[in-house]
């Protein structure tokens, strides 16, 4: 059985001292492949030093998440730019619109987003989306690019079976329906295992091959650890909640939600 942990932030100070036995812990759980995406300037070293260690397992991805995007966001777009000329990476991410905590720089958080899009067209590569508190924000901008036939994972999704399609229906080409694979997936985490959530109707009404899995790690810890700290090995308690929805083994989410990593990143 191989896992695919499609969003997870190993680097981040939270798994210091221990991010290798973690890291080594959950691969011999099953979770062998890790996407890390990116937040600004200060977490690259520590992403590209995760990738050094574990090369065949780490996959780091480049962008600007929108929570640091402020007056001086442009510095920091140019430093994401000089690493995507500099090396490959297997997407733009995290970016998105995130209206939480902050309205200050929205119109900041739009051209941002709108101009990493654009660099998932330029490097072709997918991008992953960040939307909170932002559902119709975000997915106007992501329409704005729906015939350039970019792919995309909507990171952490929550929302309800509507608004999963209409993520759905932006990767399809034009009078295609929900029934096929298109280039656009939902990132399924912890929330699934909340209770009153919601999401355990979202991932019944959709197809498995719409999904892939995902911890966000240290964030978000599925039951029994919400609350704490989560763990990447933790993605095997995500992947057994869907198979339990679905009424399907772990082994069958395991293998298609890894395919369907492989389908967005290529590898």
């Amino acid at each position: 059985m191989i896992l695919t942990d499609t969003h997870t932030h190993l680097y981040s100070k939270e798994f210091e001292p221990d991010n290798a036995a973690l890291i080594e812990k959950a691969i011999k759980s099953g979770v062998t492949r890790f996407f890390m995406p990116n937040v600004d300037s200060e977490s690259i070293p520590g992403m590209f030093q995760i990738e050094k260690q574990f090369p065949e397992n780490c996959f780091p991805m480049m962008g600007l998440h929108p929570c640091s995007v402020n007056q001086t966001y442009q510095q920091e777009l140019k430093v994401m730019e000089y690493w995507l000329n500099k090396r490959k990476f297997t997407a733009i991410g995290e970016i998105g619109i995130d209206l939480y905590w902050d309205k200050t720089f929205f119109e900041q958080q739009q051209d941002a987003f709108r101009t990493q899009i654009g660099w998932a067209k330029k490097y072709n590569i997918p991008y992953v989306i960040h939307s909170r508190n932002a559902f119709d924000e975000t997915m106007a901008i992501v329409n704005e690019f729906k015939n350039e036939k970019i792919k995309a994972i909507f990171h952490c999704f929550s929302g309800n079976v509507e608004q999963a399609e209409q993520v759905i229906s932006a990767g399809l080409p034009a009078g295609a329906s929900l029934a096929e694979a298109g280039d656009f997936k939902l990132g399924i985490g912890g929330v699934v295992t909340f209770k009153n959530s919601g999401l355990d109707k979202v991932v019944e009404a959709i197809d498995l091959k719409h999904l892939v899995l995902e911890t966000d790690a240290p964030y978000l810890a599925p039951v029994p650890f919400r609350g704490k700290r989560n763990d990447p090995n933790y993605l095997v308690l995500i992947a057994r909640k869907v198979a339990d929805i679905k009424n399907i083994s772990i082994e069958e989410v395991a293998a298609v939600t890894t395919q369907n990593s492989i389908d967005v990143f290529g590898r």
